[in-house]
Order: structure tokens, then C-alpha cells, then sequence
């Protein structure tokens, strides 16, 4: 360790100069699931990808300088490849007093996190119960701020170069992440060892006060009513739903994760909730019925459904047991009407008495005498068109849904219509005919 982590003359405990790194010649920066996600919240927090490629690469090439770290603050001279050099910050925000006595009781009361920070490791349950109790080590999305003398307003390469370097800092010692939190090594063990005698020493802990009743009388929030101030208004709505990070990562990716479905899932999220806010701040939103939740069947249909890579049909159909051609004829449903039109496909509708009866008034006067077809009833709901591949099917909610046969298959052919007779006009039209 002394060969890489070395002390500046005269400089306080609370500051500390590492010397600087060899070039990556192959390989990940990190091994540690720490150093990971000290990466991870560099990628989360710049906006410029190409940035952080450019920054990789210099901090592969041993393009970083001598790094200092002190609390708040890691600083070190990045060289651009005609050699000129910029001086790098990132700054991380310190632990307020309270947050270290959290994290110092946090600490004693387990012998196994006193031993894992003797031992130059921070394991997961460590930083999960220091967040439990309020204290987040690791940094999180805009944590990591950048200054840089080159005067980009973001990440640029000399900071991303930076935080890639300082992640094989971390690899090789946690308490490099401490420092930058406000507390050096030996003042942390210091206190972790007063506190675990103080403890040790301590017959009668003090009786902690019982805490008071949180909450405010229901009469006293009643009485307030009337002068409460009106909500804000709503937010207005985007032009168009976010675009999904790219999940393209020098720390690769946790086993068993596809990042390109991963991106696929995040876009779609994206655009539901887009159109769910534009239906939310819509005039008389609160006056519509709420849609029921969808099967994970439902859904799978609803992704394939979605423009988008032809494999990502393929793992659809895998993940759920259809067929290609199942799944294919399962979407064209789902464009045509969603939830209900899939329903009418795969399963023999029963529609309600009252329902059924106001269809078959429906289908008897829809047509003249001379006009109707010849159908015959093949279902509950369900007539076909005698001596021809036409069928009309019922929905649960009283509409008629046209099909005709393909292949030996029956296969939705248009959208619903309250009126059988239109239904079926749009699919036994003959070509040119209205």
C-alpha cells in the first residue's frame, strides 16, 4: 500500500496525496462493488456521455496527476495529449457533525462493521444500516460536483478522468471515500475505539425518553381548513417523453442484466408516463373510468406490440410460451383495441344476459330481409358468416369485432363498431366498394 497511498510532508491527517496511477492496460478500473458505485454515480450525474469516454480514456492512459483528497474536496492535474494540464475538483459533500455521531453509534453496535473498516472494507450491510440511520456514504445521482480550469459547465474529460482514478483509490481503500466525507482514517478509529469503551465501560445506559405523539389533533386540522393555501397548478406537460440513459458502463453490467432490454424498459416507461400525465391534465380526467391493470400476459403483448428491435419480440414470445406466429397475431389485436380486442381473440367472450340480448336485437335489425347474410352462431359470442372465412365476435362491452380466416386462422380484421352490420361491411366489402 505505501508504494500508492502516500502522505504529503507536513500535511495534516485530513489531507491526503496519492501518487499517481500506472495506465490500465486492459480490464475494468474497479473489482469492489464500492468502486462500482462510486462509478455509477458519475454516470448517473453527467449529462455528456461522450464526456465520460473521453475522461475514461485519459485516466487509462495515465493521464492523471497526483491526487489530493481532503474533506469536500479531490483535486488532481489532468494532461490533455498535447500536454497541456488542467486542474481538476470534485467536490462531494461533507457529513454534518450529527451525521458522523449517527454513523459512530451505527458502527459499535456491530462488532463485524468495526472489524470490515479495520480491515480496509465496506460491505454492504455497513453502508445499508449507516443509510438506515440517516447517513449516506456512497454518493447518489448530482452528488459529484465539477470544477475544472478548462471551464466546461458540466463533467468534462479532466473531472470524468479524475473520478475514474479516484475509483481505483476506493478499490484499495474505503477510507479514501471517508476521507472526502469529512473524517480521516486515524481520527474515525480513534472515536470508534472511545465510543466502544465508553460502552464497554457504561453499567447503566441513561433511560431514553419516551418520544412525544407525532401528529396534529384531527379538530385542530379541520379548524385550519379554510385557510390553507390552494395547491400549485400542475406541471406542464413535455413535449415529448425523456430519453433513457445509456446503460453503456466502464463498470459492466451486475450478472444476469441486459442493459439493452433494461433501455428498452426504461423507454417504455417513459412514454406511458408521458401519456398518462397528458391524460391526468386533460379536461374532465377525473370524470373518466380507470383503466384495469394489466396480466403480465397483457403487457408482454402490449411491449411486442411497441415499434421496436425484432429480438425483443423474440424474448416476448420465449418468456411467455407463445409461438412467433402466436404472439404476431396477439399484437395485431392489441393495435386494434387493446386489452378488450385480446381478450375477444383468445378467449370465447360470454358476455352478460342484458348484453347479449341488446346484440341480437341489434344483429336482427341490422339488415333488410334480402340483404342479411347467412351467419351461423359458432360461440357464445361468436357468428360466422355462412360459405365464407368471415366471423363476427362480441365483446364483454356490447360492440362487434370483425375477423376473417388466414392461414387456417382467425384473425382480427378491423376495429370494433357498435353496429354489427358496419363490422362486417368493412371486411366483405368487395375491393373499391365502400
Amino acid at each position: 500500500m505505501d508504494d500508492v497511498f502516500d502522505h504529503a510532508d507536513g500535511a495534516p491527517e485530513e489531507e491526503r496525496t496519492f501518487a499517481a496511477l500506472p495506465p490500465v492496460r486492459g480490464g475494468t478500473f474497479v473489482r469492489t462493488w464500492w468502486g462500482r458505485a462510486w462509478l455509477k454515480a458519475l454516470e448517473d450525474t453527467a449529462l455528456d456521455g461522450e464526456q465520460l469516454k473521453k475522461g475514461r480514456k485519459h485516466a487509462r492512459d495515465g493521464s492523471v496527476g497526483a491526487v489530493t483528497v481532503r474533506p469536500g474536496r479531490i483535486t488532481a492535474v489532468v494532461r490533455d495529449r498535447d500536454g497541456t494540464g488542467h486542474r481538476s475538483d470534485v467536490l462531494l459533500q461533507e457529513l454534518a457533525a450529527e451525521g458522523w455521531h449517527r454513523f459512530l453509534d451505527m458502527a459499535v453496535d456491530s462488532a463485524g462493521h468495526i472489524a470490515a473498516l479495520l480491515d480496509r472494507e465496506m460491505p454492504p450491510d455497513l453502508v445499508e444500516d449507516a443509510a438506515a440511520a440517516g447517513v449516506e456514504l456512497l454518493p447518489g445521482i448530482g452528488d459529484l460536483e465539477a470544477e475544472c480550469t478548462c471551464e466546461a459547465w458540466d463533467h468534462c474529460p479532466h473531472t470524468a478522468a479524475l473520478c475514474y482514478q479516484v475509483a481505483r483509490l476506493l478499490d484499495q481503500d474505503p477510507f479514501v471515500l471517508l476521507l472526502m466525507r469529512g473524517r480521516g482514517e486515524r481520527r474515525l478509529l480513534d472515536e470508534l475505539q472511545g465510543r466502544s469503551a465508553a460502552r464497554a465501560a457504561s453499567e447503566h445506559p441513561e433511560p431514553v425518553a419516551a418520544a412525544e405523539a407525532a401528529g396534529v389533533p384531527a379538530e385542530e386540522a379541520f379548524a385550519a381548513r379554510g385557510i390553507l393555501p390552494p395547491l400549485p397548478a400542475p406541471p406542464p406537460l413535455p413535449g415529448a417523453p425523456g430519453e433513457p440513459p445509456s446503460l453503456e458502463t466502464e463498470s459492466g453490467p451486475t450478472p444476469g442484466l441486459d442493459p439493452a432490454a433494461l433501455e428498452f424498459l426504461a423507454a417504455d416507461a417513459a412514454a406511458r408516463a408521458h401519456r398518462m400525465l397528458a391524460e391526468a391534465l386533460a379536461p374532465g380526467h377525473d370524470r373518466q373510468p380507470v383503466e384495469p391493470a394489466l396480466t403480465v400476459t397483457q403487457d408482454a403483448v402490449r411491449l411486442a406490440a411497441t415499434p421496436a428491435e425484432p429480438w425483443i419480440a423474440a424474448r416476448l414470445a420465449s418468456g411467455t410460451g407463445r409461438r412467433r406466429a402466436e404472439l404476431d397475431l396477439a399484437t395485431r389485436a392489441w393495435s386494434l383495441g387493446g386489452a378488450p380486442a385480446l381478450k375477444v381473440l383468445e378467449e370465447d367472450v360470454s358476455p352478460a344476459p342484458d348484453v347479449l340480448a341488446r346484440a341480437l336485437t341489434q344483429l336482427a335489425e341490422a339488415w333488410d330481409d334480402t340483404d342479411r347474410p347467412p351467419l351461423r352462431q359458432t360461440g357464445p359470442a361468436r357468428w360466422t358468416v355462412v360459405g365464407a372465412d368471415v366471423q363476427l365476435r362480441l365483446g364483454e362491452d356490447g360492440r362487434w369485432w370483425p375477423y376473417t380466416k388466414s392461414r387456417g386462422r382467425w384473425t382480427p380484421s378491423g376495429p370494433a363498431d357498435p353496429d354489427p352490420a358496419a363490422a362486417l361491411v368493412g371486411v366483405t366489402a368487395e375491393p373499391g366498394q365502400p
